[in-house]
């Protein structure tokens, strides 16, 4: 193994250029960084949550509100069903999770039952021909309707796979960087977000549903009426925050959707100066809005978000451009923030804070101290000790070669953009500590071939063959674990385990390649008659 193939010197010598030239941006300024040349990598190491300081939500999905949402879906489905065939019925409600309707004339409850079974509901995954609701006769000629427990679940599952991809783009709208966003649990959400020093928005923009729709307004209603309540079927009364009038009524029929649009920005009013925000919908959105507003010019409309009225303007003339505006009591942020929301689309369900907290900038700062400092110490021991054991050459060879190794773990983290949090430097500097333990089984080896009495070249190519083996067993345990802990660990704990399977691959390459080329060379320059840890 001494006489070196030239792709091993070459390979050799791009893993330590790029060691240096990607580790090199963390230890410069951030102005020296940003007036490096194009070619030369800018990035630096992606420290987590504990290491830089942010924010920790632990979240829950309220499937009970989703499960609240579809009933009332299904209570206007029933209805719609029911009068368009013409059957007459009565005390149409929710009843324990169900919907209880009871059928006027008796010879009509067997109708009313088929028109439900084929008309509302859709067909449930997995199951062959069945659907998701189940409707059932009950005394007194009552019709139950409920949903079948699988499609329930169903729900509540791919309601928080929606949550985490929604969250996920508010979050990087917000431009908070490599935010981690885990499932935890069957409905809860767990968000830890490295740098965001203002946890109070955070909450405000994840947390938000910002389910936005467009209904008419019913102007027919006196006051007094809608004070107390008293508004037509079809019609609800809605708070309102616009400042011009504690509540609206307004038509229940949202006559255009959040879903239907395609852009929002904050801007400002021309003519008021004004924060205000501007969308644009889809051509459906666009078509419908254009329809709308030109039946209804002359008439409010009220843009609503989560059931609560941020506007209600009057329609001068017909929108059929698609685009649109906002206006209400904003500030220069929470428009930033309406806009963030339009753009990355509503929660299904709402979030519920379960636990939060924050992490001070300064702590994430003495985290990165003690940390450099145990390793700095870590490597310190570990040169004392292989120069004490096996002499300024090859303790020294070990060492160039374990210096190296930590040049190619920064470089690939910081290439990578993986995440080094607090657990993340433990395990970097367990893999720093455990390196050299590869070249001592070399060393040993040779020293067993050279009492055995065999020549000095054989005896250090059998250091390396026959050790190269238990060097790979042992490093094979230990990606294994590592990728076991990635895999069903969470937060710090796939740190750790991504910082530790980087370090056993560039262990096994330093220890092995580049001791084996600084050992080559060495012998080529010298032509020793014998070792010198003989």
């Amino acid at each position: 193994m001494m006489n070196l193939s030239r792709w091993k010197v070459v390979l050799v010598a791009l893993a330590v250029v790029f060691g240096v030239l990607f580790t090199l941006p963390n230890l410069l300024p951030a102005k020296v960084r940003d007036h490096l040349p194009p070619f030369m990598p800018k990035k630096t190491l992606n420290l987590g949550l504990d290491l830089q300081g942010g924010s920790y939500l632990l979240y829950s999905v309220d499937t009970a509100a989703l499960r609240t949402e579809r009933l009332n879906n299904l209570t206007e489905d029933v209805r719609k069903a029911l009068v368009d065939e013409k059957i007459q019925f009565t005390d149409l409600g929710q009843v324990a999770g169900e919907l209880s309707v009871r059928i006027t004339d008796p010879g009509q409850v067997s109708q009313a039952q088929n028109v439900l079974r084929n008309t509302i509901g859709a067909p449930l995954a997995g199951a062959q021909g069945g659907r998701d609701v189940s409707v059932s006769s009950a005394p007194d000629q009552r019709i139950r309707v409920a949903f079948a427990a699988q499609a329930l679940e169903a729900d509540a599952g791919r309601a928080v796979d929606q949550s985490i991809e929604i969250i996920r783009r508010r979050i990087d709208q917000m431009g908070t960087k490599e935010p981690d966003i885990t499932r935890q649990g069957k409905d809860r959400i767990v968000i830890q977000a490295a740098g965001e020093s203002d946890p109070e928005r955070l909450k405000n923009v994840v947390g938000q549903t910002a389910k936005l729709t467009f209904q008419m307004v019913d102007e027919t209603v006196p006051p007094q009426d809608a004070a107390a309540g008293r508004v037509p079927p079809g019609d609800e009364v809605l708070q309102s925050t616009d400042g011009y009038s504690p509540a609206y009524v307004v038509k229940k029929r949202a006559e255009v959707t959040g879903e239907m649009l395609v852009d929002a920005q904050a801007r400002f009013d021309q003519q008021t100066g004004r924060p205000i925000v501007s969308f644009r919908f889809n051509g459906q959105g666009a078509r419908r809005f254009g329809v709308i507003t030109s039946e209804n010019v002359n008439k409010r409309f009220a843009i609503v978000l989560d059931k609560k009225v941020i506007s209600a303007p009057t329609i001068i003339n017909p929108i059929t451009g698609g685009n649109g505006q906002i206006t209400g009591n904003f500030t220069e942020q929470s428009a930033n923030d309406l806009a963030v929301l339009l753009r990355a689309g509503a929660l299904p369900a709402p979030l519920k804070v379960e636990e939060q907290r924050t992490v001070g900038a300064e702590l994430g700062a003495d985290a990165v101290h003690a940390g450099t400092t145990s390793a700095l110490v870590g490597l310190a021991a570990t040169v004392v000790f292989m120069i004490a054991i096996y002499g300024f050459l090859f303790g020294g060879i070990s060492l160039v070669a374990l210096v190296i190794n930590a040049l190619m773990i920064i470089g690939i983290m910081s290439f990578t953009q993986a995440t080094l949090t607090l657990p993340g430097i433990a395990g970097l500097i367990l893999t720093l500590a455990v390196a050299v333990d590869a070249n001592v089984l070399i060393y040993e080896r040779m020293r067993d071939e050279l009492r055995a009495g065999r020549s000095l070249i054989s005896s250090m190519d059998a250091g390396f063959s026959r050790a190269m083996g238990t060097i790979l067993d042992a490093n094979m345990t230990h990606i294994l674990s590592a990728m076991i802990m990635f895999q069903f660990g969470s937060g710090a704990v796939r740190g750790f385990a991504w910082t530790l399977s980087i370090g056993v691959l560039t262990t096994v390459f330093s220890a092995i390649l580049v001791t084996q080329v600084l050992l080559a060379w060495w012998f080529r320059a010298t032509r020793p008659k014998t070792l010198p840890i003989a």
